[in-house]
């Protein structure tokens, strides 16, 4: 990795979220940090792409003067917007959070600031993705202290290595002081449990609207999960990639009746 480090850090909570300071904060103790954050919260937003409309970028003020803009694009855009050339720069790792709360087992795939680090690695950057087991906070009182050092430990050790392509780490902290953090955790995907619930409304005009409500997901406790050892007090280091295939179901697939015929299909 060539020195200076260039880093861009981005999240799916917007440019005034406090993770998203948090974050700049301790990579700037790393390499030369560019933000580009969304300006609004795109939480949930999944590895979504804008297609079809122009998107706006603007220059704004930020933390300790680093340099930072806002798009009304997604957490995706903003990573794509630097693979693309948007800086005229070569950035060599993408840091996204940190998000205010896990981003664990399933909650990936819904996840913008895990998504928005899996789009670095399209265009052959490194990425990593940083959330807080801090759900019981509210986003502007979080103590992100403990954390910083975390990252910038998790970091600096990545990049003494090389992961595959298309691969990321996903670090999932707990929202302890440093002192009670028991340490690192390598873990795979766990089991997560969702209790949503569809409520319906009706607008002043009479017109039904939805919400999912209910009550808060839980995750497992199994060794080895990123829920279970996150739950027990280590930070969960998961590494991902985009290679979604289920590799193991092919040779039994492959088995099934796929008869073809000519232009008769059977």
């Amino acid at each position: 990795m060539k020195d200076p480090l260039e880093i861009l850090v981005t999240n799916d909570d917007g440019i005034h979220a406090p993770g998203l300071c948090a974050l700049a904060q301790a990579a700037s103790k790393i390499g030369n940090v560019t933000v580009i954050a969304p300006d609004k919260n795109w939480s949930a937003s999944g590895h979504q792409k804008a297609l079809g409309r122009p998107l706006r970028v603007e220059q704004v003020p930020f933390d300790n003067g680093i340099s930072a803009y806002m798009t009304d694009g997604g957490p995706s855009d903003c990573t794509a917007l630097v693979g693309l050339g948007f800086l005229k720069k070569r950035v060599d790792l993408v840091l996204t959070g940190i998000n205010p709360t896990a981003n664990v087992s399933r909650d990936i795939t819904y996840s913008g600031t895990v998504t928005s680090a899996l789009e670095a690695t399209i265009w052959n950057m490194k990425g990593i993705a940083f959330s807080i087991d801090a759900n019981k906070v509210k986003p502007d009182q979080i103590d992100f202290s403990a954390a910083k050092e975390i990252i910038i430990h998790v970091v600096q050790t990545y990049l003494k290595h090389e992961l595959p392509p298309f691969t990321i780490l996903n670090v999932n902290i707990p929202y302890l002081p440093l002192s009670q953090i028991r340490g690192y955790k390598i873990t795979r995907g766990g089991s997560r449990y969702y209790r949503d619930e569809l409520v319906s409304c009706v607008d002043p005009f009479g017109r039904p609207y939805y919400w999912f409500g209910g009550l808060p997901p839980y995750g497992d406790e199994d060794e080895g999960t990123d829920c279970g050892e996150l739950s027990r007090g280590y930070v969960s280091i998961t590494p991902i990639h985009l290679d979604l295939t289920a590799y193991e179901m092919m040779p039994a697939i492959q088995k099934w009746e796929w008869n073809w015929q000519g232009d008769n299909v059977l």
